[in-house]
Order: structure tokens, then sequence, then C-alpha cells
């Protein structure tokens, strides 16, 4: 039994310890928001926060999270960062057919509460790995700029 902070609650799932955090989000919690994408951590679609952090769930296992605490898609409009990413998101209709975006958008969040203001070098750096699949990077790159200049 593994009891984890997700979204500022804590929760159990009862799993093995090496089940990647990925699925226990999805399978055992029904917090569906996050996606598979490749499995080995290469195109971001699982990206969630652990402790402020981007990280991979689907090459985390649930035993490595310890006390720290996860946000994952559903949680990150709480904080103004996040509300701001989201609203740039739906403002210039960011998404196309939206299955990377929920890690694009962590990504994105994790970026702008490092750098408030980022140049487009920035942006490329912190969005490297981050694949979309429509090719939204024009939209998801002015979605960033929006979101920090103030949404």
């Amino acid at each position: 039994m593994f009891e984890i902070s997700i979204n500022g609650n804590r929760r159990q799932a009862q799993v093995d310890g090496d089940t990647p955090l990925l699925w226990v989000l999805r399978d055992v919690l029904g917090l569906t928001g996050t996606k598979f994408g490749c499995g080995i951590a290469q195109c971001g679609a699982c990206t969630v926060h652990v402790d402020g952090s981007p990280v991979r769930s689907c090459r985390l296992p649930v035993s490595a999270v310890g006390a720290r605490s996860i946000t994952t898609i559903e949680g990150i409009g709480a904080s103004p960062i996040g509300a701001k990413v989201q609203k740039a998101w739906l403002d210039l209709e960011v998404i196309q057919c939206g299955y990377c975006q929920s890690g694009q958008i962590m990504s994105a969040v994790a970026l702008l509460e490092g750098n408030s203001n980022p140049d487009d070098e920035a942006i490329d750096a912190a969005m490297s790995g981050n694949i979309c699949r429509c090719g939204t990077y024009v939209r998801i790159r002015e979605g960033i700029k929006r979101a920090a200049n103030g949404g």
C-alpha cells in the first residue's frame, strides 16, 4: 500500500512498488488527464509535477515518490500560473487533437514558475522532448508567451 499526495490530497494505492506512477494515476485513482504516449519517457505526454518539477510519470515507480507532492493536469489550474497557462491555451486554441496537451501544459507551467518571461530559446529548451504529433508548436509558444504576459 502506498500513500501519496496528489493535487493536495492524500490518496492510497494498493500496487506493487515498481508500478509506474502513470498507471497508479490513471488505472487506480481514475485521474486520466495524464496520458500514456511512448512508455519510455521520450514524448512528454505523461508529464506531471513532482515537488514542482516536471517528471515523466511513465518511468517513475510509485515507490520512488515517497512524501513528495504530485500535481497532475487535474490540479494544475489551482495555481495562478497554471490557471494563466490553461486560459492562454483556450484563448489561442492551442489544442488540435489534444492528446499531448496535458504534458505540454505541465511543462509550460514548470517553465513559467522558474522563468516568468522566457525568450524563444528558453521556451524551446524547456519544451524540448514534448512531442506534438499535430505540430501545434507555434501555438504552444504563443500560449506560453501570453501566459507570461498575464494571460
